[in-house]
C-alpha cells in the first residue's frame, strides 16, 4: 500500500521511501509535521540567538586567529545543513570558544595570524574535520568517543577557559604581548606588560563585564520581583552582549577614543554574500593538520552531543549519535567551502535557544537569516566596535565552562577519575589544548588498565538458608572447608590473567583442604584468547595439585565462545552449572561421599 504526498496533484513519494529519507534527513519529520502554533516559538529563538551569536561569532574568529566576518559566515550556511540534518533541534550549530581556541593553536604553529595563508589552513582544518566526523557517522562508530570520559573532558574544558581568558586579556588591558602557545609565557608577558595598559580600553573593557555579568545574574531577578513576564525576561536578559557591542561602538565613535586614546577597533568588516571558498586539500595539510583535526572532531562532537541529549530529554526526544556526527561532519564541510572554519553545537546559545521557546530546528535556520542580512547590510555598524568589548563577551561566555564541580564529585566518588580529571588539566594548561587531551586520554586508558589488573575477587558463601551467595568479608555465611567457591567483578583479558593465576593458586596453597575450586563468572562479560590459555593452564596446575575446577553462572556469549573453541567439551559440560546454588549442592554431596 502506497501513501501519497500530493503536491499539484503528483504522487511523490511512498511510505517506505519516505521513513527512510526521514532517517537521513529529519528535516523531513518535523518539517512535514510543522504546526503553526511552533512558529511564534521559533521565531522569537531564532532572533534572540542571532542577538547573541553576532557578537560571539566576531570574538570567537578573534580568538581563533581570524577576521571577525570569518565568524558569521561560520554561522551562516553551516547551521541551515544542520537544521536540514541534525536530530538535536534545540541544538544552535556555530563557533564555540573551545574549538576556536584548538583551531588557534594548530594553525598558529604554521601560519602568521589573520593573513590569507592562515584563513586557508583554518578552511582545511574545517574540512578535515568535517570528512573525520562525516565518515565515522556514515560507518556508525560514534562509540569511538566513549574514549573521551567525562574526567577527560570536564578536566580538558576547564583548561581551555582558563588559557582562553588568560588569551583575552591582552584586549582587555590594551597591551601588546607575542602570540605563544605555552600558558605560562603569556602569563608571564601579561605580568611584565601590565604597567603599559591602556586605562581607556581597560575601563571600556571592565564596563563591559560589568554590564554582562549584572545582566547574566542579577537583572532577571530583579525584572521577575517586578513581576515582569518569562516570556519578556529571557529576551531582555540575553541581549546583554548585543546591547554591549551597539553601546561601546557608538562610544568609541562619537569621542574617537581610537584616534585620541588608541583604543583597538574591528575596523572594517567586508559586506556581502558569504564567498565560495576551496580549502586546499593536499597530503601535507593533512600531515601538518590531521592530528589537529582528530582531536576537535571528538571534542566538538562530544560537546554537542551532551547538550542535544540534555536539552531533547527536557522535551522526551531522542539524538541519534551517528546521524549527529553525519550532521556536524556535513555542517563543516560547507563551513570549509563558504568561508569559515570549525564549528560545533554551543552550550550557551543551545541554552538561550531552548529557554526562548525553540520547538524545531526552524530556529536555527531562521538564526542563519537573520545572520546572513548582518553580512549583506549591515557589517559597516561594527566599524567602531571596541576589542575590549570581545574579550569581555569572551571571558563572561567561558567563565561557566570552568567546572570544578565536577573534580570534587569525581575526586569523592573515585580517585582515579579525579586523577584523570586534574592530570588532563594539568597537561592541557603546561603544552596546549591539543596535546592536553590527548595526554589526558592517554592517562586515562593507563590508569584504566591499572584498576583493571587487580580485578575485586570475592571468596563466596551461602547466605543461610537461601539460595544466596556473598561475600565471606562482608556477609555472614557459611562455607565448606572442601569448597572454595570465587567470584571474579572483572572481564578477563591479558592486563589481569596473571593476577587471577597467581591469587588463586596462593589461595588453594593456603587453603590445605581444598579439593574444588568453583569459579563463579557472574562478573565476567568477556574472555579474551590470552584470558583463556591462562584459564587452561591454571585448569592442569590445579589437577596436578589434585583439586578439580568448575564452572557456575557463564554467560551465554561466552559459553558460545568457550564452546566454538572446544574448551567445553575439554572440560566437560558436567562441570558447568548453570547457578552457584546448584553447583555448591552437587560439590556438597561429592564431599559428602
Amino acid at each position: 500500500m502506497r501513501w501519497q504526498c500530493y503536491w499539484q496533484n503528483y504522487p511523490i513519494i511512498s511510505v517506505r521511501n519516505l521513513g527512510k529519507m526521514r532517517e537521513y534527513f529529519p528535516i523531513l519529520d518535523w518539517g512535514l509535521n510543522y504546526k503553526r502554533d511552533d512558529l511564534t516559538g521559533d521565531l522569537t529563538a531564532g532572533i534572540i540567538v542571532a542577538s547573541l551569536l553576532i557578537p560571539q561569532g566576531m570574538a570567537y574568529a578573534i580568538l581563533a586567529g581570524l577576521p571577525p566576518e570569518v565568524g558569521l559566515y561560520a554561522s551562516i550556511f553551516p547551521q541551515i545543513v544542520y537544521g536540514f540534518l541534525g536530530t538535536a533541534s534545540m541544538l544552535s550549530v556555530a563557533p564555540v570558544a573551545v574549538d576556536s581556541l584548538m583551531v588557534a593553536t594548530a594553525v598558529s604553529a604554521i601560519a602568521t595570524e589573520n593573513t590569507p595563508e592562515y584563513w586557508g589552513y583554518a578552511l582545511t582544518l574545517a574540512l578535515l574535520v568535517g570528512i573525520i566526523e562525516l565518515l565515522i557517522g556514515i560507518f556508525r562508530l560514534g562509540f569511538i568517543a566513549n574514549f573521551l570520559s567525562q574526567a577527560v573532558i570536564s578536566g580538558f574544558i576547564s583548561a581551555a577557559a582558563i588559557l582562553i581568558g588568560f588569551s583575552q586579556l591582552k584586549h582587555l588591558l590594551g597591551i601588546k604581548i607575542p602570540q605563544t602557545e605555552s600558558f605560562f609565557s603569556t602569563v608571564i608577558h601579561i605580568i611584565k606588560e601590565s604597567p603599559n595598559l591602556n586605562l581607556v580600553t581597560f575601563s571600556l573593557g571592565i564596563i563591559s563585564l560589568a554590564l554582562l555579568l549584572y545582566f547574566n545574574r542579577g537583572l532577571g531577578k530583579h525584572l521577575k520581583s517586578q513581576g515582569i513576564q518569562e516570556s519578556l525576561i529571557i529576551p531582555i536578559t540575553k541581549s546583554a552582549p548585543l546591547m554591549v557591542v551597539i553601546g561601546s561602538s557608538i562610544l568609541v565613535g562619537l569621542l574617537h577614543l581610537d584616534q585620541l586614546f588608541g583604543v583597538k577597533v574591528i575596523g572594517e568588516i567586508p559586506k556581502g554574500f558569504p564567498p565560495f571558498t576551496i580549502p586546499n586539500f593536499d597530503l601535507n595539510n593533512i600531515q601538518l593538520l590531521g592530528t589537529s583535526a582528530l582531536a576537535i572532531s571528538f571534542v566538538g562532537f562530544m560537546e554537542a552531543f551532551s547538550v542535544g541529549q540534555f536539552l531533547a530529554s527536557k522535551k522526551r526526544k531522542k539524538v541519534e549519535a551517528n546521524q549527529e556526527l553525519i550532521a556536524l561532519g556535513a555542517s563543516n564541510i560547507t563551513a570549509a567551502f563558504t568561508g569559515g572554519y570549525p564549528i560545533t553545537g554551543g552550550l550557551s546559545r543551545s541554552v538561550v535557544n531552548f529557554s526562548a521557546g525553540a520547538n524545531t530546528a526552524l530556529a536555527s535556520i531562521i538564526t542563519a537569516l537573520f545572520l546572513m542580512l548582518t553580512v549583506l547590510f549591515f557589517t559597516p555598524l561594527f566599524y567602531y566596535l571596541p576589542q575590549t568589548s570581545l574579550a569581555a563577551i569572551i571571558l563572561v561566555a567561558v567563565g561557566n565552562l570552568l567546572d570544578f564541580a565536577t573534580l570534587k564529585r569525581l575526586w569523592n566518588y573515585n580517585k582515579l577519575d579525579g586523577i584523570t580529571w586534574v592530570s588532563t588539566f594539568i597537561a592541557v594548561l603546561l603544552t596546549s589544548a591539543e596535546q592536553g587531551i590527548i595526554l589526558g586520554v592517554l592517562i586515562s586508558l593507563v590508569l584504566y588498565l591499572s584498576r583493571t589488573s587487580k580485578p575485586h575477587i570475592a571468596v563466596l558463601g551461602r547466605v543461610e538458608n537461601t539460595e544466596h551467595f556473598r561475600n565471606i568479608l562482608r556477609h555472614p555465611v557459611t562455607t565448606s572447608p572442601h569448597i572454595l567457591a570465587i567470584r571474579i567483578d572483572e572481564s578477563l583479558y591479558f592486563v589481569n590473567t596473571k593476577y587471577l593465576e597467581d591469587y588463586l593458586l596462593k589461595l588453594v596453597t593456603e587453603q590445605k583442604e581444598v579439593e574444588y575450586l568453583l569459579l563463579v563468572c557472574s562478573g565476567i562479560n568477556s574472555i579474551d584468547g590470552s584470558a583463556l590459555e591462562t584459564l587452561q593452564r591454571l585448569i592442569e596446575d590445579l589437577h596436578q595439585m589434585k583439586i578439580e575446577f568448575y564452572l557456575s553462572e557463564v554467560k551465554g556469549p561466552i559459553f558460545d565462545q568457550l564452546e566454538k573453541v572446544g574448551f567445553v567439551d575439554k572440560l566437560g559440560r558436567d562441570r558447568i552449572f548453570l547457578s552457584t546454588d546448584q553447583a555448591i549442592k552437587e560439590l556438597s554431596q561429592r564431599v559428602s561421599l
